[in-house]
């Protein structure tokens, strides 16, 4: 995950990791929703006014700016959940934290799979 394309690649495919699982950018729903991301996020996309909306109608015009600004989203996600496990270990609840971050993802947790 650290030395990886991932954050980046599923971003350019409009695809968002928030606190309640994927977000697909494409998808309709997403057209007139002035919300950010992730309500939960405190990265510079999530907290400069850049709604899910106009993140989609940068996507669907192929516009480089929005993939930058979701690519930025979902690094700071990945940070954002390193720190969280960092602190679910210091305080011996890591296998629950671990549980629920999968549920929220819909992956399996003997076999994770995800993105």
């Amino acid at each position: 995950m650290f030395d990886c394309v991932l954050p980046t690649r599923i971003a350019r495919h409009g695809a968002l990791m928030t606190s309640e699982g994927r977000l697909n950018i494409r998808d309709k729903k997403n057209e007139y929703d002035l919300r950010p991301i992730d309500d939960k996020c405190d990265c510079y996309t999530c907290k400069n006014g850049y709604s899910r909306s106009y993140l989609r109608h940068l996507y669907k015009c192929d516009e480089g700016y929005g993939k930058r600004l979701m690519s930025i989203h979902n690094l700071r996600f990945l940070v954002r959940l390193m720190e969280e496990a960092r602190k679910a270990i210091q305080e011996d609840r890591f296998g629950d934290f671990k549980n629920e971050f999968f549920e929220k993802y819909g992956l399996n947790t003997v076999n994770p799979r995800g993105f």
